[in-house]
């Protein structure tokens, strides 16, 4: 029977007027099937009940469109404020000027929000010529910043609709359903994520769309065309979340346990047929996992096809990858035979440390001697001239090639010493007696000793077959470099201290993992050889190879991400909200991300009580006791053990992970179990009160007030609002919310005459995401002034030294200026000066100079 001809069938369920009343029933009376040994409960979806849980009349599309009223207030409310960069728009915003201007960058992170976040700046007239750093840089006319918070708060708005949905679907009675829909709507947490360019807007609105989707299609009979377009729905919505970050694949898990789940009680059902159950299995296969995955790998293709031009974070890719990309410097037809005078660049295979590389820098410790590193970028100073061990600097007038088990010295071209092993301990693995420092040693006219004398070994396993198994060519020959000693040359993923530029150590090892041991020849040139030398050229990647490789990468970081952040917490605290994160503080304001308490709280207590009621209720059941059978009740259970299993899904893996964490991962978990703690207040209502519904609903009505409440007292945190000092340090419930409350006025009239200069702040973005770009060598630092490592920060080299100019210099232009203090009187510029100081500006990161006054009022 089709769902139109069904519907036409439905008896009334009600009187006409009845879902105008909030306290319909929207759950039907339990289905109980006889089995030959035992009874069984059929969870089949029906009509009726998906009439009773949809939003029909015009009054409860009213009330809804009142509800998206109120979110849209909330989440718009001074949206262009602050009017500098927050946070981690440091890195999306960043991202999204890359993609406008087709610039390649790295990111752990999935590329659907970024894009998203790029399509609508673009719309609106964007050109990607801002840089989104430091936090707290004053956005120019240029960056349409509003229209892209816009775009994120649309989700946060969106995002509330979905959680009312989603709660009439799992059967939540309409009041209940509304009034934690207004609960959600002013949680300082998802307020704050949904009003700046930040992933999790998009990621929340994605799962949240997901899970109504799927609960619909609970609604319907299985395998009808309603229940399947849910189910594509949801598909649709998995792709989506899993696009933008990849938390969404916890979601995909959780969607994909219930679908177990569902098929387990169908096969128990004598009446389906086992075409039916396979039909089911085969339909959400394909649209719960098939979509998501086609989805997930059609945005990296448009991915790949947005970022054509060479930029930073290509270096840690291989050269096959990068080859792809226009502008790329990646050397080309390269001269394929190797030999004595040739001159090198040697690349490590292993590691994205780049290329063997010297400099007229010695270490600090050790023999004291050059340097030796690997380096990301083509440079000069990756030269080697490949000399005989026993002829070195030798002229030749033949080309002689290297072969397997050739013993030859590498002189460093720019810088003319040579590739050097001894019995040093290396500078920074000095506790391994397995390596040994590399070094470069010599002086002109010296000819070496033996210490400078390295043997080729071919690997033969991973170079190219054929002739580049035996004799080095270019690119195809992979081989390892034995010093006399009998360590080989090897690296791995240490970075050396300031001192060598964070550059990657280069030693000498007895052992290790052999990959790391392995070398090949990049670029290559030899005077000896005709102009129709043979030539070779790295071939480009194609789609999936690029795609498989950018997920190692990512997967690679992601677990790298182990340094310490001030605002980072452990997964343990977050029930607790010990502590939230700093976003932005400027102007005697802050933006601080932090939950609302009173439902957050009672989220975690709601987890352990419903543990010990299931505990109770599985005793009671050992021991005989009959299990209660209330239709409320059960589907309290139902419900509650599926939003409790996402929520668990996308909190657990979190204790499992050695890298950075802060509060806002638990927040996809925290919605799961606001889905369950809603349900909690409707059994109370349903069951637990009953004949006291009254008196539940005003219990319903008091939490809700409370949570609007807290919202309202804290939202000068959420909005970055005006407020005082005494005010500040009373709303910190607990000892451990860190925001700062003695940077605000004693008096909210003072920020009426406040006229401020524009500064930078000490807040920092997270580095969970990241625009990869290793250090440059000191030249390259100059000519860029500042590069980001591999941690997010700037590059150490000169840093200090090019801030501090820059504040020196700030402050003698000060004579120029003209600032006022809070009561409109002009400041002389010593009084400036020491203003500035005290604010620590010689310590800071000056990106712009303060040649202005703006005056903001309150």
């Amino acid at each position: 029977m089709s769902d139109k001809k069904a519907e036409k069938q439905l008896q009334p369920v009600s009187t006409a007027d009845s879902l105008l009343c909030m306290d319909v029933d929207p759950v039907p009376e339990v289905k109980i099937n006889k089995g030959p040994l035992r009874p069984y409960i059929d969870f089949e979806g029906d009509y009726d009940t998906a009439k009773l849980r949809t939003v029909k009349t015009l009054k409860e599309k009213l009330m809804v469109a009142i509800l998206l009223i109120i979110t849209a207030f909330v989440r718009l409310y001074k949206l262009s404020w602050p009017s500098s960069v927050v946070f981690d728009e440091v890195h999306f915003g960043g991202f999204a000027s890359k993609y406008i201007k087709g610039d390649f960058f790295m990111d752990v992170h999935p590329p659907l929000a970024k894009m998203l976040f790029a399509g609508v700046g673009a719309l609106a007239g964007y050109t990607g010529d801002f840089s989104f750093k430091p936090i707290g840089e004053e956005y120019p006319d240029t960056v349409p910043f509003y229209t892209m918070r816009l775009f994120s708060a649309s989700l946060g708005v969106f995002t509330v609709l979905m959680l009312y949905l989603t709660l009439r679907a799992s059967g939540v009675r309409l009041g209940v359903a509304y009034l934690f829909a207004l609960v959600f709507a002013f949680e300082n947490s998802f307020v704050t994520i949904s009003r700046y360019i930040l992933l999790d807007a998009p990621l929340i609105c994605f799962i949240a769309a997901a899970v109504y989707s799927y609960k619909k299609s609970e609604l319907y009979p299985t395998n009808s065309f309603r229940a399947l377009k849910s189910l594509l729905a949801t598909g649709i919505a998995l792709g989506l979340a899993s696009s933008s970050k990849w938390v969404g694949l916890f979601t995909v898990a959780w969607v994909g346990l219930l679908c177990v789940w569902k098929l387990w009680f169908m096969i128990g059902d004598l009446n389906k047929s086992p075409c039916t159950i396979v039909k089911a299995a085969i339909g959400k296969l394909v649209l719960l996992l098939g979509v998501p995955i086609l989805l997930y790998v059609a945005f990296f293709y448009v991915h790949f096809q947005a970022l054509i031009h060479d930029g930073s974070g290509s270096s840690f890719f291989p050269s096959e990858f990068r080859a792809t990309l226009e502008g790329n410097q990646i050397p080309s037809d390269v001269v394929y035979d190797v030999g004595v005078g040739s001159i090198v660049t040697l690349k490590h295979l292993s590691t994205e440390g780049g290329y063997l590389h010297s400099h007229s820098h010695a270490y600090p410790t050790g023999s004291e001697q050059q340097q030796i590193t690997l380096y990301p970028f083509l440079d000069d100073n990756n030269k080697w001239v490949i000399e005989r061990s026993h002829l070195p600097g030798a002229s030749l007038k033949d080309f002689i090639g290297l072969k397997n088990g050739e013993s030859i010295s590498l002189l460093h071209l720019a810088t003319g010493v040579r590739l050097h092993s001894h019995d040093h301990k290396p500078p920074v693995s000095e506790s391994a007696d397995w390596q040994k420092e590399v070094s470069g040693y010599g002086y002109l006219g010296f000819t070496g000793d033996i210490n400078d004398h390295w043997t080729i070994e071919i690997d033969q396993s991973s170079s190219k077959p054929g002739i580049a198994q035996h004799e080095v060519r270019a690119i195809d020959t992979k081989f390892k470099l034995r010093h006399a000693t009998g360590c080989y040359l090897f690296s791995h993923e240490v970075k050396l201290p300031k001192w060598g530029f964070d550059q990657q150590e280069v030693t000498c090892a007895t052992q290790g993992k052999p990959e790391l041991l392995l070398w090949y020849i990049e670029g290559s040139e030899n005077p000896q050889l005709p102009e129709n030398t043979p030539r070779i050229s790295y071939k480009p990647m194609n789609f999936i190879e690029k795609f498989i490789e950018n997920h190692k990468k990512m997967w690679k970081i992601n677990k790298g991400l182990t340094g310490t952040h001030y605002y980072e917490s452990l997964a343990y605290e977050w029930p607790l909200m010990r502590r939230g994160i700093g976003y932005w503080g400027e102007h005697h304001r802050k933006i601080y991300l932090l939950g609302n308490a009173v439902t957050w709280w009672a989220v975690s207590a709601f987890i352990l009580v419903y543990a010990a009621i299931l505990a109770f209720e599985a005793g009671s059941f050992l021991v005989g006791k009959p299990i209660l059978q209330d239709k409320n009740v059960i589907n309290f259970h139902v419900q509650v053990l599926h939003y409790l299993l996402g929520f668990a899904i996308h909190y657990v893996p979190f204790f499992l992970m050695g890298r950075q964490l802060f509060l806002h991962h638990y927040l996809p978990a925290y919605y799961f179990g606001i889905l369950a703690l809603a349900h909690a207040f409707d059994i109370i209502i349903t069951f637990v009160c009953k004949n006291r519904k009254q008196a539940a609903y005003a219990l319903l009505i008091l939490f809700t007030a409370a949570s609007i409440y807290f919202f309202h007292a804290h939202s000068p945190i959420a909005y970055g609002t005006d407020w005082t000092k005494d005010v500040c340090r009373n709303s910190r419930w607990v000892s451990t919310w860190d925001y700062d409350c003695e940077n605000y006025f004693n008096d909210l009239s003072e920020y009426a005459n406040y006229t401020y200069v524009p500064k930078i702040t000490t807040d920092e973005a997270t580095t969970d995401v990241q625009n990869v770009v290793p250090a440059a060598e000191p030249e390259q630092q100059e000519k860029k002034a500042v590069v980001s490592d591999v941690n997010g920060a700037a590059s150490p080299h000169k840093r200090e030294k090019v801030e501090k100019n820059e504040a020196e210099r700030m402050l003698d232009d000060l004579s120029n200026k003209k600032f006022l203090d809070g009561n409109g009187n002009e400041l002389s510029p010593e009084q400036v000066k020491k203003l500035l100081e005290k604010e620590g500006i010689e310590n800071l990161k000056i990106e712009k100079e303060v040649n202005h006054v703006r005056k903001r009022v309150a």
